[in-house]
């Protein structure tokens, strides 16, 4: 049974995300688990003038979360009544980063599914806040959806890779899981202006080919410097569905989409993302 994490601000974006993911899954036995933390809500809040009205406000924010929150899984019933899946509602006083965290290793999650963007939609960032506190902090697999995104059978999933990361296994298989459901095929590219690997990257370069099942597998070696402008072009000349990349210390990930500032992001992306985080919470 897969367990899935969703944040949710309530949000068009966020039920956007929902709805994908409900569909994707449809086939699964899944564990939904939709939380909303309010804790930024609740100190921006317009009434929170004084002292003397903090428990008075925090009660009000934590009776609309909770409410929200009653109406989201009534909406969600109402979507997908599906006899596999199991929903679940979290409302908490804290912030984004700690009680996913949270929740995470709690309840042992496979998968974070939120949008690219929650309520602010600004369109020249690629991800709101919310959703780049989450790839960036939380050590979880992370299925980031564009907004009003809705192909949920991707035909092909690019993997870039440059082979120097110790994969784990838990998270290729997340990777073989989501391929195999519609017969996906999986590219693994590696950008470099070699095609030589070094003996580290020969043994994760078989990692992948003995871990990844049930699919189609390719390996290419794109000859390219920039490695943003590489994936960009892939993307479009080879109509892929999905993006997956790791995201540790170094990798393609955290070079491509963490610059100083989330207003640099080089790559516009209109198909959905997995971030594997390479999480250390299991092999």
């Amino acid at each position: 049974m897969v367990s899935i994490l969703f944040p949710t601000d309530f949000s068009e974006n966020s039920m956007n995300a929902i709805r994908y993911a409900l569909e994707f899954f449809k086939y699964e036995n899944a564990q939904f688990y939709f939380m909303h933390v309010y804790q930024k809500e609740f100190y921006d809040h317009e009434d929170l003038v004084s002292r003397e009205v903090y428990d008075e406000v925090l009660e009000r924010v934590k009776n609309e979360s909770e409410a929200k929150l009653e109406n989201l899984l009534k909406t969600v019933k109402e979507i997908s009544p599906n006899p596999r899946f199991q929903y679940h509602s979290i409302s908490a006083y804290n912030s984004l980063v700690e009680e996913a965290s949270r929740i995470v290793n709690e309840k042992d999650i496979d998968l974070i599914v939120m949008g690219t963007k929650g309520k602010s939609d600004d369109r020249k960032i690629v991800f709101g806040s919310q959703t780049f506190q989450v790839l960036k902090y939380v050590q979880c697999p992370v299925l980031a959806i564009p907004a009003n995104y809705t192909n949920t059978q991707p035909k092909r999933i690019l993997f870039p890779t440059d082979y120097l990361i110790p994969y784990k296994r838990r998270e290729l298989k997340l990777v073989c899981d989501l391929a195999g459901s519609y017969r996906s095929v999986v590219d693994v590219v590696y950008v470099s202006k070699s095609d030589k690997l070094s003996m580290r990257q020969e043994d994760n370069q078989k990692f992948i080919k003995d871990t990844i099942c049930k699919t189609e597998l390719n390996f290419y070696t794109i000859n390219e410097k920039d490695v943003a402008k590489a994936i960009r072009n892939y993307i479009k000349e080879h109509q892929v569905d999905m993006l997956v990349m790791v995201n540790s210390q170094y990798s393609f990930l955290e070079n491509v989409l963490f610059p100083s500032t989330i207003d640099k992001v080089s790559l516009d992306l209109k198909i959905p993302l997995l971030a594997m985080q390479n999480s250390t919470r299991s092999i």
